[in-house]
């Protein structure tokens, strides 16, 4: 069902790009040409996305490139059966935000034009996971994402799009039926090749950072008197505003009779002082 992937060609394509430069250009692309592509070049991405590095070395991933036609309809029929769901649901709640309609338009169209995409590659890995506790989840993944991230550079480098997806793979018995792959063996992502790509419309990374710095005065504040960056509040949404301080004189509170159940002295083991009594004293019987 699965082709056997040529050996690479003896030259290898070169990256002329810089790592930043493709750190700062990479996009997900969904509108994809159904141009070719070379097969050394795919297993040379490959090859670069396996210098990632893994949980205890264990070196467990699978990729799986796929051209087969047939094999590409079936997780297609997978990938639109999830949007059904997806794309209804994303479409009602962004309802009032066009970009978020295009982006979802964009994925709608991905999912439609799924089998003519030149290659498709699927990243995998061997053994299975265990569902309990969640931090089981997270290490078994780590594995895989950041091999994951090194071939969506190294495509971005070599003048390739991609677009990682998930959709595809939200039942793993049917996406292992879909591609003949053993039990043992479990699919994570989806990533196709596309058109080249343009620089990306990039945040400001302070918008998404918060400084801890010991020696602020208030949690937040970024280090050398830089306001701290915060993350945008949602249109519409409303800022309760922060009550002012209490004024000293709002503070004072009138002296307590000596004697009374309100002495500021506090008894045994009571904790803090109340109104600045001192703390850790004992009381006097009378």
């Amino acid at each position: 069902m699965l082709e056997t992937s040529p050996a690479p060609a003896a030259t290898t394509p070169a990256f002329a790009m810089p790592l930043e430069e493709a750190m700062r250009t990479q996009r997900a692309i969904r509108h994809l040409k159904p141009d070719p592509v070379d097969d050394a070049l795919v297993l040379r991405l490959i090859e670069l996305a396996l210098k990632a590095p893994t949980g205890s070395n264990a070196q467990n991933w699978e990729f799986v490139m796929v051209k087969d036609r047939a094999v590409k309809e079936r997780l297609g029929a997978l990938n639109r059966g999830a949007f059904r769901i997806y794309g209804g649901l994303g479409r009602w709640l962004a309802r009032n935000e066009p970009r978020m309609l295009r982006i979802i338009e964009a994925v709608q169209w991905q999912a439609d034009h799924f089998a003519d995409i030149p290659v498709v590659v699927v990243a995998c890995l061997r053994g299975f996971r265990v569902p309990f506790p969640p931090v089981a989840a997270t290490s078994y993944y780590g594995s895989i994402y950041p091999s994951v991230q090194n071939l969506l550079l190294a495509a971005r480098a070599a003048g390739l799009g991609a677009a990682l997806i998930t959709l595809p793979l939200w039942s793993t018995f049917l996406a292992r039926r879909a591609l003949g792959l053993p039990w043992a063996v479990t699919p994570c992502a989806v990533g196709g090749r596309a058109a080249a790509t343009d620089p990306r419309h990039a945040v400001p990374s302070a918008r998404w950072c918060t400084w801890t710095a010991t020696g602020t005065s208030r949690s937040g504040d970024a280090p050398s008197g830089r306001p701290s960056p915060r993350v945008p509040a949602a249109p519409g949404a409303r800022r309760t505003p922060r009550r002012p301080p209490r004024s000293p004189d709002r503070a004072r509170r009138a002296p307590r009779r000596p004697g009374s159940r309100a002495d500021s002295t506090p008894r045994r083991g009571c904790g803090p002082a109340p109104c600045g009594g001192a703390a850790g004293g004992t009381r006097r019987a009378g």
